[in-house]
């Protein structure tokens, strides 16, 4: 069974997993860390585009929303400054 694209060629995706089985932890968590940084840079430019008028404080509030669920979000930070 495979777990990446249908549209990947089957040696290629042997290839892939060969070489992610073969990666030392350390790399992948390396790996892990850059694309959570990716998901939330990509979140707070949405955030922007949404909200062009929030504080740093709200965007940060909001994208806590994004990340942890409203509730708790409103549990580890309280509620938000204004209705989201």
């Amino acid at each position: 069974m495979s777990n990446l694209p249908t549209d990947t060629d089957p040696e290629i995706e042997r290839l892939q997993i060969e070489g992610l089985r073969q990666m030392p932890p350390w790399r992948k968590m390396e790996l892990m860390a850059g694309m959570c940084q990716s998901v939330q840079t990509l979140a707070l430019a949405g955030l922007r585009e949404r909200y062009p008028d929030d504080t740093p404080a709200q965007r940060r509030r909001r994208l806590a929303d994004l990340l942890l669920g409203p509730e708790l979000a409103r549990r580890a930070y309280g509620p938000p400054t204004e209705k989201t």
